[in-house]
């Protein structure tokens, strides 16, 4: 729980974006066949991946929220240098009208036929219809569907794409049998794995991942982490690749993984690490608080910009030579440590005010190089971070930076929840961490702040079951490694809107 040592005004924003946006739509035209139908696979992407779209620079995702129809849908996480071209590539016949029609959601969204027309649309907050038709050559048969986005402008949504006409089927020839499969990590319920891209007359569009005699997952790329497997046990995996035809090649050379084994509900980071602030108050000491309750990690709150995208505690106390040093020293001393929390719900960010993803990781490997920390904190609140997609973007990009810089550092995302789970503000967090790689190690939600008199046990529990949800529906965990993933920061005593936080609460009750 959050300790009493730090308390600070938080609201929590839980409504929706807006609603209302004006749709562009192309010229409609149905093709001249009796035979008009949907040849595209997976057009809802309803299957729960990607298969057999395949997304430039591994930026697509499927997301559950927001959607258009079903429960799937494809989010793009569009960066400053990659647009997220998501393509598939069907089977057509010659000479033949089609029509491509589907719904998209964000800045600057395309909808088009490699080659061939497109159509967008500008800045819709809601999902908006785009429709193009085109004619296929006089010796075309294949056409390539692609939907993207527009550099720097956020993440895009796209949903229930279709083609309609008839579809092609001349094509017979299978794609190469991938080469190189080779496992590239492992935990004691999941192995991860990659290999060389196989080849095809028309287009490779997924790879089918074996776990001995039985599919395991269909990805679009050369690597796949397949879950829920269990400790200390050998398992054999191969990998086939398919096209838009639906001709399958061999089965790659099988690798052989032992998971590792098990440590007691996975290999997540597991830390208690209750906030410190030194801005104001008058704190006890540090070192009486860790003899008495055997706490040896603290979280120190808050980094923020000091003006030029330069770290500075509180914005106004310096990085090193302060009293947050002699803070950090004296923990230090007693045989604990720090993680510095970057942002919180006030005052000038890192992550809002730098102008780059490299900017901002140039800022926070400043910290970690004046405390060689093992673990940092981003406390992404309020409108300029949290309810901004392109700066969620930019501190997950600047973690996965960092993270890559500094071996065994471990990083970690706070931020607010509602009663059930994440919000759809916390859902994006999730869904862009997934998508940009990122390897958050912990995601740690706020349970407070819902409103007077709520059933703090109740909520605390329920919304941290709706993020292991959210957790293993993104990332494919079970249930053991999205719990060792999630981190719980609660307010003790009296929250801001007077929600009561009590020992005996827990201590009564037990998850």
């Amino acid at each position: 729980m959050r300790s009493t040592l730090f308390r600070r005004s938080r609201r929590r924003l839980l409504a929706l974006l807006g609603t209302a946006a004006l749709a562009f739509t192309g010229a409609v035209a149905l093709p001249g066949t009796a035979q008009a139908a949907n040849v595209l696979t997976n057009p809802g992407f309803e299957s729960g991946s990607l298969s057999p779209w395949s997304c430039s620079g591994n930026l697509g995702s499927v997301v559950a929220s927001p959607v258009h129809g079903g429960t799937k849908a494809l989010a793009g996480a569009v960066s400053s240098g990659d647009i997220a071209k998501c393509s598939q590539t069907v089977s057509v016949q010659p000479n033949t009208a089609y029509t491509l029609s589907g719904w998209v959601r964000g800045s600057y969204v395309y909808l088009g036929v490699d080659g061939g027309a497109s159509t967008w649309t500008t800045s819709p907050s809601a999902y908006s219809r785009l429709s193009v038709s085109f004619t296929t050559g006089a010796s075309q048969t294949s056409a390539t569907i692609y939907v993207h986005g527009w550099y720097a402008q956020g993440t895009y949504q796209a949903d229930d794409i279709s083609l309609d006409g008839p579809g092609g089927g001349t094509d017979t020839q299978a794609p190469s049998t991938p080469t190189g499969l080779t496992s590239t990590g492992k935990t004691s319920s999941s192995v991860s794995l990659s290999w060389s891209a196989a080849t095809d007359n028309v287009g490779v569009t997924g790879y089918d991942v074996y776990n001995g005699s039985t599919r395991a997952l269909t990805v679009s790329g050369t690597s796949a982490t397949v879950g829920g497997l269990s400790p200390s046990t050998a398992y054999t995996f191969t990998v086939r690749a398919r096209d838009a035809a639906g001709n399958v090649s061999g089965a790659s050379s099988a690798v052989t993984v032992t998971t590792s084994a098990g440590g007691g509900g996975g290999t997540g980071f597991k830390q208690a690490a209750p906030y410190l602030y030194e801005g104001w108050g008058d704190p006890p000491s540090v070192s009486t608080v860790m003899s008495a309750t055997g706490v040896k990690w603290f979280t120190m709150a808050f980094m923020l910009d000091g003006g030029g995208c330069n770290p500075m505690w509180d914005s106004s106390r310096p990085l090193t030579g302060g009293v947050d040093q002699s803070v950090i020293n004296q923990i230090r001393a007693a045989g604990g440590d720090v993680v510095p929390s970057f942002g919180g719900w006030s005052g000038s960010k890192l992550g809002a005010n730098c102008s780059s993803a490299s900017a901002l990781a140039a800022a926070l490997q400043k910290v970690i190089d004046a405390y060689g920390l093992k673990a940092i904190d981003m406390d992404v609140e309020n409108s300029d971070e949290f309810e901004n997609e392109a700066v969620q973007a930019r501190i997950l990009t600047a973690l996965k930076t960092v993270k890559a810089n500094n071996p065994g550092l471990r990083t970690i995302v706070t931020f607010g929840t509602s009663t059930t789970g994440p919000t759809y503000f916390g859902n994006r967090l999730i869904e862009q961490a997934k998508s940009l790689n990122a390897d958050i190690d912990v995601f740690t939600i706020m349970p407070f702040d819902f409103g007077g008199g709520s059933d703090m046990y109740g909520n605390t529990v329920n919304a941290t079951e709706g993020l292991k949800n959210k957790l293993k529906s993104t990332f494919g965990w079970d249930d053991a490694t999205a719990y060792a993933h999630i981190g719980i920061s609660g307010m003790n005593g009296l929250s801001d809107q007077q929600e009561n936080t009590t020992p005996a609460i827990w201590t009564h009750k037990s998850i």
